[in-house]
């Protein structure tokens, strides 16, 4: 194998697993805030600060996601060991009430002192920052879908929080949780890796990923077997708005030497456009026919296909399936 192709080779099988990253598009709102003290005295402080700098409520809210992105680091080691939930008594509502935001208010500070936390802190100091700013915001807890496994497994408890915040009469969907970074398997650890995808995201792409205990769905409410069912988008997929029209199903189900269609929006046959198949090879799409939703093509599932298939647009993962041969 030539050194060109090994090099090729080696860069599909280490972004197989991990979010796809691309270049930083900073708004002209995030590179203010870089410029911003990584450190505040107070959340209050902070909250001044952007309402001096920002007027609308677009970016008051997009300041928030960016600081909180830029400065708060998830906090891995905490997510492998959670700590007890605190137990408290109570005489009547009020005081129950009393003492949740008690708690809810510790970890906002905790999270903004330390500057790491998980997706509960994250969550708290984003709401905690929306209301100083004049921003309604509520905290939203669900089910999130991050990884190959999550494809088609069984419902599990809540495990993942993110926002809503109103903006000019508009309900929001921020994960500024994912706007920090990812997990990379590779290295073991948590990446640093600004994205602006999990602001305001698109409902369709945001409810790939997320599913809500309850409450607003936001947009077109799913059921819970087709959420854990449905294919595992990545975040060049939000960024570049590549929609997968077919199938609908993340879990192709299907007999050996079976052509299985798929369709991608803004996909063309001239793109880098590939899967790995079970020796983690890259093969690239050559039967594809641009149509008016995207890019067409067929894949023969065999033995040649492993247990998951991949898509990518260049080096960035796009969209991946979970496969069962019949």
């Amino acid at each position: 194998m030539t050194t060109k192709k090994t090099i090729f080779l080696f860069l599909f099988i280490n972004v197989i697993f991990l979010y796809s990253s691309f270049a930083q598009n900073y708004s002209a709102v995030d590179k203010i805030v870089l410029k911003y003290p990584k450190s505040f005295n107070t959340t209050e402080e902070l909250a001044e600060k952007i309402g001096k700098d920002f007027n609308s409520e677009y970016d008051k809210a997009r300041a928030i996601y960016s600081w909180i992105a830029f400065n708060i680091k998830y906090d891995y080691a905490a997510f492998l060991k959670p700590q007890r939930s605190q137990g408290f008594s109570y005489r009547n509502e009020a005081e129950k009430q009393k003492k949740i935001q008690q708690l809810e208010d510790k970890l906002t500070q905790n999270t903004f002192k330390s500057h790491k936390a998980v997706c509960e802190g994250f969550t708290a100091l984003y709401q905690h920052l929306a209301s100083l700013t004049g921003l309604k915001c509520e905290v939203i807890k669900g089910d999130s879908k991050t990884r190959l496994d999550d494809i088609g497994r069984e419902d599990l408890d809540s495990n993942h929080a993110w926002n809503i915040v109103s903006i000019d009469k508009k309900w929001r969907l921020i994960d500024v949780t994912w706007g920090q970074g990812y997990f990379d398997n590779n290295k073991g650890r948590m990446v640093n890796d600004f994205s602006p995808v999990y602001f305001d995201t698109d409902p369709d792409y945001f409810f790939a990923k997320h599913f809500p205990d309850s409450g607003s769905y936001l947009g077109n409410k799913l059921s819970k077997e087709d959420f854990l069912n449905g294919p595992l988008l990545y975040n060049k997929a939000i960024e570049g708005d590549h929609k997968i029209k077919e199938p609908e199903s993340g879990i192709i189900e299907a007999k050996t030497g079976e052509k299985i269609t798929f369709l991608i929006k803004n996909i063309s046959k001239s793109d880098q456009f590939y899967y790995l198949n079970r020796k983690n090879q890259p093969v690239k799409i050559s039967n594809g026919k641009e149509r008016k939703d995207g890019l067409e093509f067929q894949i023969i599932i065999d033995k040649n296909i492993g247990d998951y298939i991949t898509f990518f647009l260049d080096t960035n993962s796009i969209v991946s399936f979970k496969v069962d041969m019949k």
